[in-house]
């Protein structure tokens, strides 16, 4: 699955946040997007995902223009993970995660065996398929998220857009789940593009990343190159070192200078 934008433009009042990008996502691949709060990285995954018309510029799946896809067709090639959510209704976990199973019911209304065995799939690969009868309002912030993931997983599209996965997860299931994005992305071809802010599990699981500057520049391409402690500085607006340790690069931030 291949997501292309074009001499893509993202404004947000008044603000040019993302000018002239010219940018490709072949299948297989898993990059980063990096940036300042601000920077408009989730302005950008909304664009990707069709849910935001770009200021300038196409954003193209397969290509073909994104606006120009039947919103069911799209609903199953692209999975988004917003940043937040708001839980109004009292859903099981299992009714939450089949919920994503919509866009492949389009000659009947009720879930499948399939869909059930998909959904068990994804919450399983998260490690809350205990949870399955939970009413979703009843979930730590974690929980929730883990099962935001599943839903995600279970929408089973060969794209996966994602704003900071590993928000609200403790270490152990930030480290799971980021591992988890890299393996769908190597064994099973899925193309991932996601938001986060920890840049050493972004390096350590990345093969390419998007630096977004928030003021129109950018800088993408492999994770190596675009990962360098001198361009991390520049747009996160903060010193980084970046050190060598038993074949991985870490990345630190450095005390700020006093004035």
């Amino acid at each position: 699955m291949t997501i292309a934008t074009r001499q893509l433009a993202l404004r947000a009042g008044g603000r040019v946040l993302v000018q002239g990008l010219d940018w490709t996502v072949a299948a297989g691949e898993c990059w980063s997007i990096i940036g300042r709060n601000g920077a408009g990285k989730s302005t950008l995954l909304r664009a990707l995902a069709g849910l935001r018309a770009p200021d300038g510029g196409t954003v193209e799946l397969q290509g073909r223009a994104l606006s120009a896809w039947p919103l069911e067709a799209l609903a199953r090639e692209r999975a988004y993970l917003p940043q937040a959510r708001s839980d109004a209704f009292s859903y099981s976990v299992m009714e939450t995660v089949l919920s994503a199973r919509h866009p492949y019911h389009a000659n009947h209304y009720w879930e499948q065996t399939d869909d059930h065995h998909a959904a068990m799939k994804a919450l399983a690969a998260m490690e809350v398929d205990d949870l399955a009868t939970r009413d979703v309002r009843t979930l730590s912030g974690g929980e929730r998220q883990r099962v935001a993931i599943a839903a995600l997983l279970a929408q089973d599209t060969p794209l996966l857009l994602l704003d900071e996965p590993a928000n609200a997860l403790d270490l152990a299931h930030q480290v799971r789940t980021m591992s988890l994005l890299a393996r769908l992305c190597r064994q099973s071809g899925k193309t991932v593009v996601m938001i986060g802010h920890d840049l050493n599990l972004a390096h350590s699981i990345s093969t390419h990343a998007l630096l977004l500057m928030g003021d129109g520049r950018w800088h993408a391409g492999p994770v190596d190159d675009a990962m360098q402690a001198p361009l991390l500085s520049s747009y996160l607006g903060h010193p980084i070192d970046a050190i060598e340790n038993k074949g991985r690069r870490l990345f630190i931030p450095l005390e700020a200078p006093h004035d």
